[in-house]
């Protein structure tokens, strides 16, 4: 088991402090209020949350390719499992990610469950990409927000068009980028044949399985749906009305953006808190809002890790350990 780094415990404090400020500024007795009328909400809360878990292990067990199989139920234990190795350590996904395949590994090999979580992955951060987008030119269009985020939405927005560009080029040309860097460096050269084909295999999965696109496609759709749908709720307990669709289509576009920017920090403590307050401020539902939103669903990651960490100490793993990369277990 690892120990805890530097970079860990300093991020983790920074956080701290920053959700210390915000409380502060808000007011406990104004925070305590807001998130008392959610009351027993906060269940369905925890169960969208469990929703979206059990779509991404839906996607990935899709980009899991014949003769192999993964059992849904052992997809969805590991997706749980992923994201709490994820939320709590500084390198998030680099850690969360093996952490899925190694969980699976009695009922899938190491290999084919780590090309299914990369094609799945790409697929995801696509579908994310595309969701900041177009909550940044909403939020750009709609509202008069100040010079600072106002360019940030344009970074934003910017960055997803580059991506999405890169992607139809990388997908065209099929270049071996990463397999011919590693053959570059002697140490490395051993694995380079292996990233090779894992790299046309995230070329050609498309190709291979157009029958499964569709269902792909509405699983990592739903996932933001329901997100968006988790703060419309919410909010609906926050202010006992219906807020405009949009203001949560917004709210949890911006959502996605932090957890992407801020994953380095364990439990993203603080900057969700910080980051939603300012959003929801200058979408005229006052910092508070912003604050009790974030803590409710701060509850709900915490539940969620919470289990996860049960089943991560069932299945032997821990939360601080790296699973390896060469697990040779084949499929029962």
């Amino acid at each position: 088991m690892r120990k805890l780094n530097l970079p860990g415990i300093l991020t983790a404090a920074g956080g701290l402090a920053l959700l210390l400020w915000v409380v502060e500024g808000v007011g406990v007795a104004q925070i305590a209020s807001d998130v008392r009328r959610v009351g027993w909400g906060l269940v369905a809360m925890i169960a969208l949350g469990g929703a979206r878990f059990f779509l991404r292990a839906v996607a990935w067990r899709l980009c899991v390719e014949p003769p192999h199989r993964l059992p849904l139920g052992a997809a969805f234990a590991a997706v749980v499992c992923g994201d709490a190795v994820g939320n709590v350590t500084p390198l998030g996904p680099i850690v969360g990610e093996p952490a899925k395949a190694a969980f699976v590994r009695r009922s899938l090999s190491f290999g084919p469950a780590a090309t299914a979580l990369a094609i799945e992955n790409v697929l995801y951060t696509l579908s994310a990409a595309g969701m900041i987008a177009a909550g940044m030119v909403a939020l750009i269009f709609r509202f008069e927000l100040p010079l600072a985020m106002r360019e940030v939405g344009e970074v934003a927005i910017a960055l997803t068009v580059a991506l999405f560009a890169v992607a139809l080029v990388l997908l065209w040309r099929q270049p071996a980028l990463v397999s011919r860097a590693l053959g570059v460096t002697p140490r490395l050269q051993p694995h380079a044949e292996r990233v090779r084909r894992l790299e046309q295999q995230i070329y050609t999965f498309a190709s291979r399985n157009r029958g499964v696109l569709p269902a792909l496609a509405a699983a990592e759709v739903g996932f933001h749906l329901l997100g968006v749908l988790e703060i419309h709720f919410t909010l609906r307990l926050l202010y006992a009305a219906w807020p405009a669709l949009l203001t949560s289509f917004i709210l949890e576009t911006t959502n996605r953006l932090i957890t992407v920017v801020f994953k380095f920090v364990p439990l993203r403590l603080g900057v969700d808190e910080a980051g939603t307050a300012l959003f929801t401020q200058v979408l005229g539902l006052g910092m508070d809002t912003g604050v009790a939103l974030a803590i409710v669903r701060k509850v709900r990651v915490l539940f969620w890790t919470a289990i996860g960490a049960v089943l991560l100490v069932r299945s032997g793993l821990s939360l601080t350990s790296t699973p390896l990369p060469h697990d040779k277990t084949e499929n029962r």
